[in-house]
């Protein structure tokens, strides 16, 4: 589809400006340029209604899901200057490109709607920035500090909100939950991150699916496009090794949907000695087909 804006394009821009003002320089102009037929575009996805797998010249979900990956790649760089300073190799410190006014100003801007931090944790909306451990190994988890807004494209989630929380061990453990790899997102200043277009060339990466998880009455739906159930069917049952690889066998069913739910890992595997035998094990986990069709938010 062509509606003479698309969000690669702004992305390379942002990725090799040099100067001073990328959001009145660049980021506005984009964004005018959008409110034609992209933005309408953009509202295709905001209920769950399949439409990721209509095609045609009028609608075409693939070419929508690759596109919402490109805006969440956008999201992500101007997302940089509010993440914690600490090294990660491979990893420079960006300069600010946005104040959170004009973040959400871009992507209002689309038609997305934006939600703070929120009194109570939920890993569908809040995204685990930083750890302060709770004396108490049971303390549940509760956000101290929230250090961006999450948006919403209509039941669509596009971005969480990131947080500080304090937690007990036993439900969120520092140095885990908020260093080990993130998955399904292209960076973070603060820790890895996995997605499905890193190793690819300049054009291949930008033909990766962009997760979809929709907010509905009847629950939360999450990773949509995804084919294999996690919520108890037998897919990923343990009598069913087949479809499992050698990670994911040793990730526990509540740790493997807990993985799907926030995203990240919440706490060293219990079969942590195991998979140290394998360098890298959590680059070769391989989540991102799993989904969970229905659950209660």
């Amino acid at each position: 589809m062509s509606f003479g804006v698309n969000a690669r394009e702004l992305y390379e821009t942002l990725a090799r400006y040099e100067e001073g003002e990328p959001y009145r320089t660049l980021v506005v102009p984009w964004v005018d340029r959008a409110q034609g037929g992209y933005r309408p575009w953009l509202a295709a996805a905001a209920e769950d209604d399949s439409w990721w797998a209509e095609k045609g010249a009028k609608h075409d979900g693939q070419e929508l899901v690759w596109e919402l990956y490109a805006l969440h790649r956008v999201s992500d760089r101007l997302l940089l200057t509010f993440q914690p300073h600490i090294e990660v190799p491979g990893s420079t410190g960006p300069r600010a490109l946005v104040s959170v006014r004009e973040y959400l100003d871009v992507f209002t801007s689309l038609g997305m709607a934006p939600f703070a931090g929120g009194e109570a944790f939920d890993p569908f909306l809040h995204e685990i920035v930083e750890v302060e451990q709770a004396d108490d190994p049971h303390a549940p988890i509760e956000i101290t500090e929230a250090l961006w807004p999450g948006l919403m494209l209509g039941r669509l989630l596009f971005n969480r909100a990131g947080v500080r929380i304090r937690a007990g061990v036993e439900h969120a453990q520092r140095g885990v939950a908020d260093r080990s790899p993130l998955y399904w997102t292209f960076r973070r200043r603060h820790r890895p991150t996995v997605d499905l277009s890193q190793g690819w060339g300049g054009n291949s990466q930008w033909r990766t699916d962009f997760r979809l998880d929709y907010r509905t009455p009847a629950g939360d739906r999450l990773n949509v496009a995804g084919n294999r159930p996690i919520d108890g069917t037998a897919d990923l049952h343990p009598r069913h090794p087949n479809n499992l690889s050698p990670e994911e066998r040793l990730l526990t069913p509540g740790g493997r949907r807990e993985l799907l739910r926030h995203r990240c890992l919440l706490r060293a595997p219990e079969a942590a000695d195991a998979l140290a035998a394998s360098p890298g094990w959590e680059r070769d986990l391989m989540p991102f087909d799993w989904r969970i069709p229905g659950i209660a938010p």
